[in-house]
């Protein structure tokens, strides 16, 4: 309503410049708020009193002029000027009462769908599967499952992407943890918190289970079958747990909308790969970086996006690189939205930003962090 009696306004405005009573070149920022006392009608604008100067006018003159230039509608029942030149509209009942009939005999409510309609993929939740979620795992899930719903009802064709942290070294310490209490495990690992918290106890303190741990790591990515039937039980328990959260809270996120970090780590070595290709890799101190001259610190000093650490490793960026790449050439998405937590706002946009310099998605696909 408060846009139709903007438009409403602002063709009185466009009236009387034609009239010369307001210059040819006035650009007025309409505002509509509702009316503090509904007794003065359902909304009110202080349009005349902004124009009141560039017009030459008393506030209540202009108003008087406005009122009359507006253009009648059904949805206006009656329009009149209070005070010093606030202009007060009231809504007509009967209109409103159409309107939402006609709603409610409407299976989409009177929403109309988008056109055309995207294909968005939606990166939500993602807990890290080592530990229990928390506030943050919360709101993402919360405010992402809600902008989901809303995009499908809209239309569009939404994919869920659970990309859950379920890959690296702390997994190595876990394994070797598992392994070692086998029997315990399924009591213990119902308390993922306190079951990490041991487990790192054990790695700080005992020298022969830390080398253990590094040993599991190193088993787990050559694909050793013994420590990826440990690594499955636990994603399979923690996974569990979240589904649980899931459906307590009525989120929609299932089990085949899960993606996680592991399921990029056979590409990691070809996005470095194609970024040396690209000629956008340079080595710094032992660690393969990417430098774009948009980012640098407060010394200005320019700001790399490590891809791969001097011991060989990969981060994150390079996995997120690897997932922006999957979701264009295998899930053809038009817009993939990120729902995670506002401090890792310079994070994705150095990611966007390598993404497209290296050619892992189109200028055309809309890539956006949903900060909270």
């Amino acid at each position: 309503m408060k846009n139709l009696i903007s438009q409403l306004l602002a063709e009185a405005v466009d009236t009387l410049k034609g009239q010369g009573v307001l210059p040819a070149d006035l650009s007025p920022s309409i505002q509509v708020e509702n009316a503090r006392d509904k007794a003065h009608g359902d909304f009110a604008s202080n349009l005349a009193m902004t124009l009141a100067k560039p017009a030459g006018m008393k506030p209540r003159d202009l108003a008087e002029k406005l009122v009359a230039a507006m253009p009648a509608h059904e949805a206006v029942a009656e329009v009149n000027i209070a005070g010093p030149g606030f202009i007060n509209i009231f809504q007509d009942g009967s209109w409103l009462a159409r309107q939402l009939e006609s709603a409610l005999a409407d299976d989409h409510l009177g929403v109309p769908r988008a056109h055309p309609a995207q294909r968005v993929v939606i990166d939500y939740s993602s807990p890290n599967l080592a530990k229990e979620m928390h506030v943050g795992h919360l709101r993402s899930s919360i405010i992402g499952d809600a902008v989901a719903r809303v995009l499908e009802f809209l239309g569009h064709e939404v994919i869920r992407q659970n990309h859950v942290g379920d890959w690296g070294t702390q997994f190595g310490m876990l394994l070797a943890y598992l392994e070692e209490n086998p029997v315990a495990a399924e009591s213990e690992l119902g308390d993922l918190e306190n079951f990490y918290r041991q487990a790192k106890k054990r790695f700080d303190e005992d020298a022969a289970f830390a080398d253990r741990a590094r040993e599991r790591v190193v088993q787990l990515q050559a694909g050793d079958p013994a420590c990826l039937e440990l690594w499955h039980r636990f994603n399979d328990i923690s996974l569990g747990h979240c589904q649980a959260v899931y459906d307590r809270l009525g989120v929609s996120l299932r089990r085949d909308d899960v993606r996680g970090e592991s399921a990029y780590n056979d590409q990691l070595a070809d996005i470095v790969r194609q970024l040396e290709a690209t000629g956008l890799l340079t080595e710094s101190e032992g660690a393969r970086c990417v430098f774009l001259d948009q980012f640098s610190n407060s010394e200005g000093k320019p700001l790399p996006v490590i891809v791969q650490k001097a011991g060989g490793g990969y981060l994150y960026a390079t996995t997120d690189l690897a997932a922006m790449r999957y979701r264009h050439q295998q899930l053809h998405a038009d817009r993939v939205l990120y729902f995670v937590d506002q401090r890792q706002a310079l994070h994705f946009q150095q990611v966007f930003a390598v993404a497209r310099k290296a050619g892992f998605v189109p200028e055309s696909m809309e890539l956006e962090h949903m900060g909270f």
